[in-house]
């Protein structure tokens, strides 16, 4: 890892009435509209969409750090996130993330560490710790064949 502090430039770019194109260097461009609860047309990646994809990117990224730093063996992680938005005191901003994790490890992975470590990279996750929102997580670590939620 690269020491502190980093920096992500982002141009994004639009005229009266195009879609957003983002670009960051050294990565695809990505194009964004206002999502259909703003008016927007709803078939794009939205701000909100993106920032609600982010936490769910990061809790994966930050679980993998910590699953190869604890050598728990694992073969997949689903996770689904749902962000809130409401207006608080006439403030527009996002109060709840609703997350899951569903974690596929390997027969004979004890399954209570596995779900330790899902909850310490949700602690750990940057993205929701640069937010007010609440977070709530829901793990599901599952054998083949067998599920046990908490």
């Amino acid at each position: 890892m690269h020491g502190f502090p980093h920096h992500y430039p982002v141009t994004a770019t639009a005229s009266q009435d195009s879609l957003v194109r983002l670009d960051s260097p050294g990565v695809p461009d990505l194009v964004s509209a206002a999502p259909a609860e703003f008016d927007g047309p709803g078939d794009q990646w939205s701000p909100e969409s993106l920032l609600v994809a982010a936490v769910a990117d990061c809790l994966i990224l930050t679980f993998r750090a910590i699953a190869r730093a604890s050598k728990l063996e694992w073969s997949g992680l689903e996770c689904t996130t749902v962000g809130t938005l409401d207006r608080v005191e006439r403030v527009t901003r996002f109060t709840h993330l609703d997350i899951t994790a569903r974690l596929q490890v390997p027969e004979g992975v004890d399954m209570e560490r596995a779900k330790l470590l899902l909850e310490k990279a949700e602690q750990s996750c940057l993205v929701t710790n640069s937010m007010t929102a609440d977070v709530s997580l829901t793990t599901e670590v599952e054998f083949i064949g067998m599920r046990e939620s908490a």
